[in-house]
């Protein structure tokens, strides 16, 4: 797990981006700390609001020589909302970052990185990270809709092979990030794909690139009401090392998990070969 920090970070800017908002938070300290697949939580509300929990989000970028970090936000509700319309000088909660970064080859590599909407957000830093190292990198860049697509221009920035899907056909190639994934993996040589976006688009990602027998890391999109791994509410059934299957939780021991290790059609579920699963009353 990261070293996070907890401070008031100040807004600094808000740039509406396509159907998100983009806030630059200045966080003296935080930024030297994050790593490529960290992620940031934020209060919503004030001390007397009855939200109670904070929302998580992906680091889009950190900057240590100006202390800030960017985060890509989707107005869904009253809490995101309200970070949404946040306004430079608002100051934010903020604890950053948590989570387990993704995993950097040693050596350079080609790998494909693939998102669905602005699970993007973790992904270009990743991309930098690994062309610095000498490595190559390839975009799946999908979406329902063109203003839903997160990052085109920032991937394109790295790199000439970037595809582009919208389910609609609004922009780019009409279908879903999956369906060019086996001939793009082909066509880098990649032997590494890294994945964010929706649970059921991971699944599918794990599962070709497994077919093909190229290693997939994934940064999972699980409700998480805490951040810091004392709640228990978004933990997922993980095979582990040993083989055996346990409830592992998404924001301790994630959000970056191997793919292959993830039991996808079980989450939402107690497996009854689940370790422990007896004592939750998985046998009943």
């Amino acid at each position: 797990m990261a070293n996070p920090l907890q401070l008031r970070a100040e807004v600094l800017a808000n740039h509406p981006e396509g159907a998100y908002h983009r806030l630059v938070l200045h966080a003296p300290g935080v930024a030297g700390r994050v790593r490529p697949g960290h992620f940031a939580t934020l209060a919503v509300g004030g001390a007397s609001s009855s939200l109670l929990l904070r929302r998580a989000f992906s680091i889009l970028s950190a900057d240590p020589a100006t202390e800030t970090v960017d985060l890509v936000v989707a107005a869904r509700g009253e809490g995101t909302g309200e970070l949404a319309a946040g306004r430079p000088g608002d100051r934010l909660d903020l604890i950053a970052p948590l989570g387990t970064p993704f995993p950097l080859p040693d050596t350079p590599v080609s790998a494909l990185l693939v998102a669905g909407g602005y699970g993007s957000a973790p992904l270009f830093a990743l991309g930098a990270e690994i062309r610095r190292r000498g490595g190559q990198v390839g975009f799946i860049l999908g979406a329902a809709s063109a203003d839903r697509l997160y990052g085109a221009d920032r991937a394109r920035a790295l790199t000439q092979d970037v595809l582009v899907l919208t389910e609609d056909g609004s922009l780019g190639m009409t279908g879903r990030v999956t369906d060019p994934l086996a001939q793009a993996i082909g066509a880098i040589d990649a032997t590494v794909v890294y994945a964010c976006g929706p649970m059921a688009m991971l699944a599918a990602v794990s599962g070709i690139a497994g077919g093909l027998g190229v290693r997939c890391h994934t940064a999972v999109e699980e409700a998480m009401a805490c951040g810091v791994g004392i709640c228990m509410t978004c933990v997922l059934p993980v095979v582990g090392e040993d083989g055996r299957s346990r409830f592992v939780r998404s924001c301790t021991d994630g959000p970056v998990f191997d793919g292959a290790r993830v039991r996808w059609a079980d989450i939402g579920t107690v497996p009854a070969d689940l370790e422990g699963a007896a004592a939750m009353g998985g046998d009943r």
